[in-house]
């Protein structure tokens, strides 16, 4: 399962996104680039590059292009025909491979900007069947993000650039991209994580047999 989103508007209006892999807690990728349909197109690229054989189960939030992107990764290409015998030939279309399951976490704000609910449904595929894989995965029981908020919260932890009302805000996108690549390298693989049974995110996706050195 790969939850993927942004984590806090930076440097203008640049965004860090992040793509996760849920149950290993392994950060696929994290990029500082402005939230559009390319940024969308390279996350669900960062996660497709990994699947082996099967779909992933992607939760994700209410941005828009993420359909779109979904669609140009995975999507299929299916003919229309025209309903009737005359007129002009209705153009292809993509649709959604059988299997791919994408849920999506919808947070309905007031006109201040403060929470009235939150909104779970299925962009592809039902809520039932999402929210069954869920369970099957040992990830939650419905439609969340959790997992990438929580990583959210570490990076902000640790990232001395994302800390909230901070003098440290980087001014410079490169520098800040390279600060979170780095970040990502040392949490995936040296970073050992109590809810893995003291493992990192490397050795539970069986990338690693060990917790990995500075130098390697």
């Amino acid at each position: 399962a790969a939850a993927v989103g942004p984590a806090r508007k930076k440097v203008g209006q640049t965004w860090t996104h992040i793509a996760l892999e849920v149950k290993s807690r392994f950060a696929l990728e994290m990029r500082v680039v402005p939230r559009n349909l390319w940024m969308a197109t390279a996350l669900v690229v960062s996660v497709a590059l990994v699947c082996t054989g099967s779909l992933p189960l992607f939760l994700i939030d209410d941005h828009r292009p993420y359909r779109t992107a979904l669609l140009q990764v995975f999507g299929h290409i299916k003919h229309r025909r025209r309903r009737q015998r005359r007129g002009r030939k209705r153009q292809p279309a993509l649709k959604p491979p059988p299997g791919l399951l994408v849920g999506v976490v919808q947070k309905v704000r007031d006109a201040k900007g403060h929470l009235k609910k939150v909104v779970r449904k299925g962009l592809f595929g039902t809520a039932r069947q999402i929210e069954a894989r869920i369970r099957k995965l040992g990830i939650g029981r419905v439609i969340n993000t959790s997992h990438l908020e929580r990583f959210n919260g570490t990076i902000r932890s640790r990232q001395s650039r994302l800390t909230r009302r901070t003098r440290q805000i980087s001014k410079r996108r490169d520098l800040l991209q390279d600060a979170l690549w780095i970040f990502r390298d040392v949490y995936n693989w040296i970073k050992v994580h109590g809810s893995l049974r003291g493992l990192t995110p490397a050795m539970a996706l069986g990338l690693s047999d060990h917790v990995w050195s500075i130098w390697e």
